[in-house]
């Protein structure tokens, strides 16, 4: 072992990683007549990532960790519209739902089911997050003021939180649609916007400018720099969210606590009382946590504005050109592919059995996967192609149980089997897919693909449980026959990702930046 834990033998993995990089190299020089200025120019030692801004930074995701905006703010929204709901069967307000009744409520002009009143909401709330992802991600990529956006998406959702403590009555389910929208859009915009910060993060670490030096005055190979900065990016995303883990494990013991003060299982007004306060809990916790992220993320410069561009105009331009330009991005392109159709299996899946997820063994599992990665240097797509055998182990696993009831996620044993398994083998994906995608994008560009990605992982989490209900009713009510589905798309998702190569997407993301440059003028 060398001194900075790395594993010095000449490893399969290791030598794959260098390959990799070696690669990237040569094909870098032989389609320019040097290499690209990123890797010229000396670091600043102005814009180092310090120790405070990097533990920040994973502070940050103990308190953005969905609790309040992604699991009970949705909880307490269907329990309001069942409380607020009557039968359908009986005439309109004149009986409350019960669980074997269809409870209905008027909403946009028509008498809807409870559960089609979420989904018509899901399907709003995505449509806004995409056109203001897509525009706010053009932004961020420019100028300084980058950091406003996940203070303002932040303060927003934790303003939400405590807007529930107001909505405990079920008359209020109009007001409760409306907290649950903007929570969801909130939510997801500052876990998108503070995500897309760490390959800069990464860009910036010490050891990161020391090597880039190195290689700018010829004492170290461009193709270690790239090992290390993979490694770099690997090592602040899956350490996020194994500190994420540990600290929800503790807010979710606290929550315990609450629900037991507050005496939640003796009424349905105290149950739905206990969700807004856990509610509020979360966003107080979110707030806490992610005051030191604000105060010390350094505020680095973004790109230039182009010629004759302003910041009401360069979110449409962007979005123009990279679509103009898609085809230069292949590998981008096709991952993006894969995280639509891999999601489409995975979410599906989850969803499909509401199992609570293994936290604990969530913190196991993405830390166990860093270290292997770190010991073996093993590359990103390596890990995730790892990581998507285990997603397809899991459908094939309730695959199973169409034909037998013995097995396939029938039997309790198999729901603590499911959590250990998801949090070990499958709950590193949140982590290595996120790096992937800061592999196989345009430097500069991240918080525009980043925004990209989120809204193609939430249409595609939203498409899937349509599909699988649909294979459900076909099959009358076999509610393992959506995993033949989600295993075939998983194969092909795989497939996908195998094609996909680092070093020529690393080409074409040089060829997307120098076309972009030619058609702003500069």
């Amino acid at each position: 072992m060398s001194s900075n834990g790395e594993h010095d033998g000449a490893l399969p993995g290791k030598l794959r990683f260098q390959a990799e990089a070696a690669e990237t190299v040569d094909e870098l020089r032989t389609t320019n007549d040097s290499l690209p200025e990123e890797h010229t120019i000396p670091p600043s030692t102005e814009w180092a990532t310090r120790r405070r801004e990097l533990w920040s930074y994973y502070l940050f995701y103990i308190g953005n960790n969905g609790l309040a905006g992604f699991n009970f703010g949705p909880s307490q929204f269907q329990n309001l519209l069942f409380l607020a709901g009557y039968d359908r069967d009986k005439p309109p307000f004149s009986t409350p739902c019960v669980s074997s009744s269809v409870c209905v409520l008027p909403f946009l002009g028509s008498v809807r089911d409870v559960n089609s009143i979420v989904l018509i909401t899901n399907g709003i709330s995505f449509a806004i997050q995409a056109v203001i992802f897509l525009m706010i991600g053009a932004w961020a990529d420019y100028g300084s003021w980058r950091p406003n956006i996940t203070i303002g998406f932040t303060m927003i959702a934790i303003a939400v939180s405590f807007g529930w403590l107001g909505v405990e009555d079920p008359s209020k389910w109009k007001t409760g649609i409306a907290l649950y929208m903007l929570g969801l859009i909130a939510y997801q915009g500052a876990l998108t916007f503070w995500t897309a910060a760490f390959p800069g993060l990464a860009r910036n670490l010490p050891e990161m400018q020391e090597s880039k030096a190195k290689v700018v005055s010829g004492e170290k190979g461009l193709e270690d720099h790239l090992v290390l900065d993979s490694l770099s990016r690997n090592r602040i995303s899956n350490i996020s969210f194994t500190v994420s883990s540990a600290g929800e494990i503790l807010i979710l013991a606290v929550m315990i606590g609450i629900l037991k003060g507050v005496k939640a299982d003796e009424s349905v007004e105290k149950n739905t009382r206990a969700f807004s306060i856990l509610i509020a809990f979360a966003g107080a916790a979110w707030f806490v946590c992610a005051l030191p992220w604000f105060i010390f993320e350094k505020r680095r410069p973004g790109l230039p504005l182009p010629p004759n561009t302003s910041f009401f105009t360069i979110g449409f331009i962007q979005a123009y050109q990279a679509f103009r330009e898609c085809m230069k991005l292949k590998q981008t392109f096709l991952y993006l592919i894969f995280y639509f159709i891999i999601i489409v299996s995975y979410s599906t899946t989850q969803l499909t059995y509401l199992l609570l997820l293994g936290i604990t063994t969530q913190m196991i599992g993405i830390y166990a996967f860093w270290r292997a990665q770190k010991y073996f240097a093993l590359t990103t797509k390596t890990m995730l192609i790892f990581n998507v055998f285990w997603i397809l182990l899991l459908t094939v696993w309730g695959l199973v149980g169409i034909w037998t009831d013995r097995f396939g996620f029938k039997n309790v044993w198999e729901v603590w089997a499911y959590q250990a398994y998801y949090g070990l083998m499958v709950c590193p994906w949140y982590a290595y897919s996120q790096t992937m995608i800061s592999e196989v994008i345009p430097s500069g560009k991240e918080f525009l693909f980043f925004a990209l990605f989120s809204i193609v992982g939430k249409t595609s989490a939203f498409i899937g449980p349509f599909v699988s209900s649909a294979i459900i009713d076909a099959s009358h009510g076999n509610n393992n026959t959506p995993f033949g589905f989600l295993l075939a798309l998983g194969v092909l998702s795989a497939i996908l990702l195998v094609t996909i190569s680092v070093p020529k997407s690393r080409l074409e993301c040089e060829a997307f930046l120098k076309a972009e440059e030619e058609n702003s003028g500069r």
